[in-house]
């Protein structure tokens, strides 16, 4: 499929209340599908809000447990895929991941584990998630889509490795609060820009517990281009759509990912073990 229509749906989650959120994505879905959208992508934690402390022990529940059933039923009434943060309880009891699930309308078809947890100032990830270890490309009938998380996106190797690895289409959900606004709007563009992909991303809205969270989800061609972006601080659905066909036409001119260079990638990890 050479082009898709991706919907960006930012919303303020109920706080620790699934059964609420999922209503609401269901909602949001449904208006996504009215759009003629093939992919809604919600923000991360989606289905419990960010703030839920030591209750996320209780919300968590493995990547196949009835709130993914749910949002398949979702993807599957509506034909179209979904991708929706969740808290995902491990094999092993009291381990649990800030996850990231997609789904399409015959069932699951990948989900991420984000790699890296904000643990200072307001952020406290370390101290409920275990930290994922697989940057993770998933095929799909809309193509090659690759899955961050937030604070994935300060560390540009991880978009680097997922599109080496095939993904045309990056997706970041995040829960960003505003003082990191100038931040995120800086590094997704870089991410697009330097590695000649498309990428989503997608924030959440709202306030919990004295954290105002910014929304501005936007949508990025491989040149940095915006083809659609949301409000700020509102909840609100914007629709795009994405022409794989471009990404040849960028890396043409712009041929980044021929230049790799090996040696210093290896000479990076060198230096990054001695720190």
């Amino acid at each position: 499929m050479a082009k898709i229509s991706v919907a960006l749906a930012q919303f303020s989650p109920k706080q620790c209340d699934k059964d609420h959120n999922i209503k609401t994505m269901r909602e949001w879905g449904e208006r996504a599908k009215d759009r003629e959208a093939d992919l809604v992508i919600f923000p991360e934690l989606s289905l419990t809000g960010y703030v839920c402390r030591d209750l996320f022990y209780n919300l968590a529940e493995p990547i196949d447990g009835p709130s993914v059933k749910a949002i398949e039923k979702v993807a599957r009434d509506n034909n179209i895929h979904v991708i929706f943060g969740m808290p995902e309880q491990a094999r092993t009891e009291g381990v649990i991941y800030n996850s990231c699930a997609l789904v399409g309308p015959n069932g699951l078809l990948g989900h991420y584990r984000k790699m890296y947890l904000p643990t200072a100032t307001v952020f406290e990830e370390k101290r409920y998630f275990r930290p994922g270890y697989e940057p993770t490309v998933v095929s799909t009938p809309l193509g090659r889509i690759g899955l961050t998380i937030c604070y994935d996106l300060f560390f540009p190797e991880i978009v680097r490795i997922l599109v080496v690895e095939g993904a045309q289409l990056v997706v970041c959900i995040s829960v960003s609060p505003g003082i990191r606004r100038d931040y995120f709007e800086t590094f997704t563009k870089a991410r697009a820009m330097e590695n000649s992909v498309f990428l989503a991303y997608v924030n959440r809205v709202g306030i919990e517990d004295g954290l105002q969270f910014w929304g501005g989800s936007h949508l990025l061609t491989p040149n940095g281009e915006v083809l659609a972006k949301a409000k700020y601080d509102l909840e609100d659905l914007v629709v795009a759509q994405v022409d794989y066909d471009d990404l040849r036409r960028v890396r043409t001119f712009l041929p980044t990912l021929r230049d790799l260079r090996p040696d210093l990638l290896e000479r990076l990890s060198e230096k990054a073990r001695a720190i």
